[in-house]
Parts: C-alpha cells; sequence; structure tokens
C-alpha cells in the first residue's frame, strides 16, 4: 500500500539550500513553490537525485531545523570523491561502523544532518 515517503527538510534560506543541495550535492531542483514571486522566501523546493527525492521548505510550521534524513548509496568512497572535488564539507569521512554499515555524515547550514550509507552486502 506505501508507496513513497519524501523527507521534508526545513531551511532558512531557499537559495543558500539549493546552491547547496543542487551545485554542491548533485541534486536538480524539479519545483520550487513560492507565493511571492519576487521574494526568495518562503519556498517550498522539489529535489532529485539518482531517482531520490527530497524536499527543503523554508515556510514556517514545516518542520523545525536539525533535521536527519539517511540515504542509503552504494558507495559512500566514490560519493565522497565526488563531494570533495566539489568543497563540500564533510563532517564524518566514510567510516566502517561497528554494527555493519559504512557511513559519511554532513550538515547543510540549518543544521539538517544527512547521513549517507552502504549497508552490508547491500541489505535494504
Amino acid at each position: 500500500m506505501l508507496k513513497l515517503a519524501i523527507p521534508v527538510l526545513h531551511v532558512s534560506s531557499s537559495m543558500a539550500a539549493e546552491q547547496f543541495y543542487c551545485t554542491g550535492l548533485g541534486f536538480q531542483q524539479t519545483f520550487a513553490y513560492r507565493p511571492d514571486d519576487s521574494r526568495a522566501d518562503p519556498c517550498y523546493m522539489g529535489l532529485i537525485r539518482d531517482g531520490v527525492v527530497l524536499h527543503v521548505s523554508s515556510f514556517p510550521g514545516d518542520g523545525v531545523p536539525g533535521g536527519v534524513v539517511t540515504f542509503i548509496v552504494d558507495d559512500v568512497d566514490a560519493l565522497y570523491a565526488e563531494l570533495l572535488r566539489k568543497g563540500v564539507r564533510i563532517d564524518l569521512e566514510p567510516t566502517d561502523q561497528t554494527w555493519g554499515n559504512r557511513e559519511m555524515y554532513l550538515e547543510d547550514a540549518d543544521g539538517n544532518c544527512l547521513r549517507f550509507v552502504r549497508r552490508p552486502d547491500g541489505e535494504p
């Protein structure tokens, strides 16, 4: 019955979020809703990368800063190298965790934590 869950991260600046997520992390913007086109915020924005959907919002009431999203990836180290080339600050470099995952963490300007995880043996 359930088909998809789309995380929504609260951001204070849609322009800074677009720069970070699109230029830095390689997402593409699929839409941006602004009730007043003469102002950057508030904004509700859809992003996608490799078929993975993420939404960010600067509207009051759409969550609070400091959310967490876990992305399951095929190769944490390749993603790490890509992000380093783009100058993205990494908070936790690829690390083998005691529970079996290989993980890398970073934060956006609003303290939202993005965790990139390779599960052991490709577990879901």
